[in-house]
């Protein structure tokens, strides 16, 4: 009689019944702690891009300093077919999306040889030329003024029309899509394919000689990645109305890169969502006392990278630990005097 060990992982955990519960009713308690709820739209889409890119950098080791780009092409994806095709708030979602995955896995089929530094490099290279495309092509992209006035659009749900000109609607749009990615992903990562990913962030050699292909699976992550960046880019035009070239740039790619790292996307799956939701309540309170906001971050960032290279997520477990070995050390002389012992 074979027994098994296996332990089946829970479609829905407590960590993120917290996350739902708090961040879905951002709109009801925000502005009684001063925030509004426009930042709850900006947490919820960097939430959502972070999440996506946190399965190349923190699950597969694979660090990709140009992603802005994906997340640029989602934005310009929604915004044509917008402002050219066909209004459909749903249609220009999905076509971000896939703009975005196309681009992502074509850059892939380049990048998914080489490793390290050179790829590392390479995603910068790819990343500055759909930058450049852009910012040049005039007639597609409208230049370095961008796509404006872009619609936010009606949104059909079923017989229902839902205008999403409202922030505190385009929150709870924003929202629906994040559980849904939330939900995907926590599958994904814990499925044998998440496994297969993590096996080639400890060694690609070693990966390769128990059976895995590894292009394959550096090409489908980083794929994965970027039709998560582009849903990320189509969200983000809805909210601000227009796409422009600012979202594609080198510093803008790193923004993720910084958000992912404090956050402890190397450690936990939820790093990313708690590096999305610091950076932007730094930045406002920052924003707020000084105009170099950006130079206090860094500090910021540096100081977690220096001391606690794991990030937030990290030292949470580091504490949690500490706390359960100081509970079970401080069980035992209790369980020694029941038993008699002194």
């Amino acid at each position: 009689m074979k027994t098994s060990f296996a332990v089946s992982t829970p479609v829905i955990t407590k960590p993120m019944l917290v996350l739902f519960a708090v961040l879905g009713t951002f709109p009801l308690w925000g502005s009684s702690v001063g925030l509004y709820d426009y930042l709850g739209v900006e947490i919820v889409i960097w939430i959502i891009y972070a999440l996506g890119f946190n399965m190349l950098l923190g699950y597969t080791g694979l660090p990709s300093f140009g992603h802005g780009a994906y997340f640029g092409i989602g934005a310009y994806a929604y915004s044509l077919l917008q402002l050219n095709i066909f209004e459909s708030v749903w249609l220009g979602v999905a076509f971000g999306a896939l703009a975005g995955g196309i681009a992502a896995g074509l850059v892939a089929c380049f990048l998914s040889h080489r490793r390290g530094i050179y790829y590392a490099l390479m995603t910068i290279a790819f990343g500055q030329v759909f930058w450049f495309i852009s910012i040049k092509w005039h007639t597609l992209t409208g230049g370095e003024d961008g796509l404006l006035n872009v619609y936010r659009g009606t949104l059909s749900v079923g017989p229902l029309d839902v205008s999403l000109k409202d922030n505190a609607t385009l929150f709870y749009f924003a929202f629906a899509i994040l559980v849904v990615v939330i939900l995907l992903l926590w599958r994904f990562v814990h499925s044998p394919y998440g496994k297969a990913l993590q096996a080639i962030r400890m060694s690609e050699m070693r990966a390769g000689f128990v059976g895995y292909n590894v292009w394959l699976m550096k090409w489908s992550v980083f794929t994965l990645s970027g039709i998560i960046a582009g849903l990320a880019g189509s969200i983000f035009a809805i909210a601000q109305e227009s796409a422009y070239p600012d979202v594609m740039s080198l510093h803008a790619s790193g923004f993720i890169v910084m958000i992912t790292l404090i956050g402890g996307g190397f450690v936990s799956f939820w790093g990313p969502v708690i590096g999305a939701i610091v950076f932007f309540i730094a930045r406002d309170f920052l924003d707020s006392i000084t105009e170099t906001w950006l130079f206090w971050y860094g500090l910021m960032f540096m100081g977690v990278m220096l001391f606690k290279p794991e990030g937030i997520a990290g030292a949470w477990q580091d504490l949690m630990k500490k706390r359960a070995k100081k509970q079970k050390q401080n069980s035992e002389p209790q369980a020694e005097t029941d038993h008699g012992v002194v």
